[in-house]
């Protein structure tokens, strides 16, 4: 079972994946599709507010940060799931994603912390679904300093599509076990 829909001009087959035995999402991958990497961060560059520097959690956020990066001109940081050597200093926040089984964490490196302080912080990811790895992340931004600018996805899923506090692309339904969209 796929589900297809078009997405910044393009058209995509996302395949349905179950998270129970009634309930299924659309997957939504972006690594390797360089054009819907290249389309999808055009046009939320279109409609984004004004911004000093970007932000996303890893991992599947990486490509659009660094592709609305390039095509903006503005640096971008990642919250890491874990600490590096190469990090002066951290500090953590949870986040439990519908995605990923279990508590996971988002790292910040302090060096990066200083470096976002006092600035307008665009948060993006490529779908958003409960909006944990999105509160995640601007927790992180905040304690950073930094102000929330705004907060993008490509995709809205399920109830994201409602909130007033994201801009997005297009809204991804929920399925049930037979495939159909749930309203």
């Amino acid at each position: 079972m796929d589900y297809t829909m078009t997405i910044a001009g393009l058209e995509r087959h996302l395949p349905l994946c179950p998270l129970n035995d009634k309930l299924y999402i659309g997957a939504f991958v972006i690594f390797g599709d360089a054009e819907l990497t290249v389309a999808c961060a055009r046009d939320l560059l279109k409609i984004a507010p004004d911004f000093d520097c970007l932000i996303t959690a890893e991992a599947k956020g990486i490509p659009l940060a660094h592709e609305m990066s390039r095509q903006s001109g503005k640096k971008y940081f990642v919250a890491r799931k874990k600490p590096k050597l190469y990090m002066t200093g951290v500090f953590d926040v949870v986040v439990n994603s519908i995605t990923t089984e279990g508590e996971q964490h988002l790292y910040l490196d302090t060096a990066e912390a200083a470096e976002m302080k006092g600035k307008r912080i665009l948060i993006v990811d490529d779908v958003i679904s409960t909006g944990e790895s999105l509160k995640a992340v601007e927790t992180l931004t905040t304690e950073a300093g930094a102000i929330t600018a705004g907060k993008m996805a490509i995709l809205a899923e399920g109830d994201a599509q409602t909130r007033g506090d994201i801009l997005y692309l297009e809204p991804l339904p929920l399925f049930d076990a037979k495939g159909n969209p749930l309203a």
